[in-house]
C-alpha cells in the first residue's frame, strides 16, 4: 500500500510539473508586440503554428517538446509567438482569430500543422521546419532551435 501511494504521489508530481512547465513560458500572440521584444532583447523570433484544439501531431510535439525543461531552458534565448488555428470559436476571441488568420496566409503559405518557424527581429523568416512524427522523435526540432537561437 506504501508503494502505491508513493507512486501515486511521484506519477501526480510529475504531471502538475508538466502542466506548470506549459505556463511558465511566455508565448506572445501579436507579431509587432514580438518584434519589439525581440529588436530590444537582441533576439530571434520563434513562430509556432498550432491548432491546439485539433491537431494530433501539434497535441504530441507539444507534450514532447514544448512542455519540456530542456525547451523552457532554450526559450531564454528566443521570444516566442503562438499562432494558433482551432476549430473551436470559444478558445481565441473573434478579432485573435482573424488576426491569427492573417499571419497563417503570410506565413504559413502551406498551412501546414505544426509549423515553426525563425525570423529575425524585423520579420525576415530565417528557416522553418513543419510536421512532427508519430514516432515522437524531437531531435529534428532541437537541430532547428540549434541552428537559428544560438
Amino acid at each position: 500500500m506504501k508503494r502505491i501511494v508513493i507512486f501515486s504521489f511521484l506519477v501526480i508530481t510529475a504531471f502538475s510539473y508538466a502542466q506548470e512547465n506549459t505556463t511558465r513560458l511566455n508565448w506572445l500572440t501579436d507579431l509587432e508586440e514580438a518584434k519589439k521584444t525581440a529588436k530590444k532583447e537582441k533576439k530571434n523570433i520563434l513562430l509556432y503554428f498550432t491548432g491546439s484544439d485539433w491537431c494530433s501531431p501539434c497535441k504530441m510535439l507539444k507534450e514532447d517538446f514544448f512542455n519540456t525543461a530542456q525547451f523552457e531552458e532554450r526559450s531564454k534565448d528566443m521570444v516566442l509567438l503562438l499562432i494558433d488555428y482551432p476549430r473551436r470559436t470559444d478558445i481565441l476571441t473573434p478579432e485573435q482569430l482573424k488576426y491569427n488568420k492573417q499571419i497563417v496566409l503570410k506565413y504559413n503559405t502551406q498551412k501546414s500543422l505544426p509549423n515553426l518557424l525563425a525570423m529575425n527581429s524585423n520579420g525576415k523568416t530565417l528557416g522553418n521546419i513543419s510536421g512532427y512524427s508519430y514516432l515522437r522523435e524531437t531531435q529534428n526540432h532541437y537541430a532547428f532551435l540549434d541552428k537559428y537561437f544560438r
